[in-house]
């Protein structure tokens, strides 16, 4: 849809607060800096927009853009967790690197921050939840390496992770063997979750929030060139919103939502480098295609 306000942040102690087994999706979402038209194209992971005009602005801790090779993420830093990922997806960057298993702090960000450390989920009952998966990235080993930064983490129900999203991330790297690209976006918001040890709303001494609820996009084009002008209201989207919750099913399909939903409940304005017309159409429909 078109870009939408934002609800302000509001952060603070009340933030850290640990609530009862019920989870809140009524998180604020991230204070975005005055949106610029760049003059140069997007970078490869925002080609198809920047969800919340995020910038590698240190003024904006809530909302800072980490531009990588291998992806581009909102970071937010009093959640210790991004507020969503975006990369790209073709066959080029498949490959076979081994998986690397190097989680570890993330040292691009501002100094003073806070870094998430490889340990700071142990014991929660949570998992160490890839944005971008692993398996996304096997081109180089240095390419797989960079998916176990903990600012690509978040807090995720381990039958959540292992199963219902597994199956999801498997599903769509299948696609491409039918001559597609994709593009990707995964996001969080709400506090609150149910890991294998019960319910938490923060880990690492409040440092880190867990989510309630865990969403992806995924367009579906065939490979080409010019890629946000290739959407049609044709494009497959899917679009998931999952409970962040241990007992969830493991059937991703019956989590599908409209892209309108999940801007909705974020406040994000998602595939915006997208004609407007078009968004309209592929926003407001839920997919119902194949999902194996």
């Amino acid at each position: 849809m078109l870009y939408r306000s934002f609800r302000l942040p509001v952060f603070g102690l009340m933030g850290l607060l640990t609530v009862a087994s019920c989870s809140s999706t009524k998180d604020p979402v991230p204070t975005p800096p005055v949106v610029v038209t760049p003059a140069q194209p997007l970078p490869e992971h925002l080609t198809l927009g920047n969800p919340s005009g995020a910038t590698d602005d240190p003024t904006q801790p809530t909302n800072f853009l980490l531009s990588k090779p291998q992806y581009a993420l909102s970071y937010h830093r009093e959640r210790g967790i991004p507020n969503w990922v975006s990369w790209h997806l073709d066959q080029s960057w498949r490959g076979s690197a081994a998986r690397q298993d190097d989680f570890r702090p993330d040292a691009t960000l501002p100094a003073g921050w806070y870094q998430v450390q490889a340990t700071s989920y142990s014991g929660s009952g949570f998992d160490r939840g890839h944005n971008c998966p692993s398996a996304d990235r096997t081109n180089t080993v240095p390419d797989n390496s960079a998916t176990f930064f903990m600012t690509n983490m978040i807090p995720q129900a381990p039958r959540n992770n292992q199963q219902t999203w597994a199956n999801l991330e498997d599903y769509t790297r299948s696609l491409l063997s039918s001559g597609n690209e994709l593009y990707v976006i995964m996001g969080q918001y709400g506090t609150g979750g149910i890991g294998s040890a019960g319910a938490k709303t923060t880990l690492d001494q409040g440092r880190v929030t867990v989510p309630a609820r865990i969403w992806k996009v995924v367009v579906v084009l065939p490979v080409g060139e010019s890629d946000a002008s290739r959407v049609t209201t044709a494009t497959r989207v899917i679009a998931i919103n999952t409970p962040n919750d241990n007992s969830l099913s493991t059937s991703w399909g019956q989590y599908r939502t409209s892209v309108d939903a999940i801007e909705e409940a974020t406040g994000l304005d998602l595939l915006s480098a997208v004609p407007s017309a078009v968004q309209q159409v592929l926003e407001a429909g839920t997919d119902n295609g194949p999902v194996q």
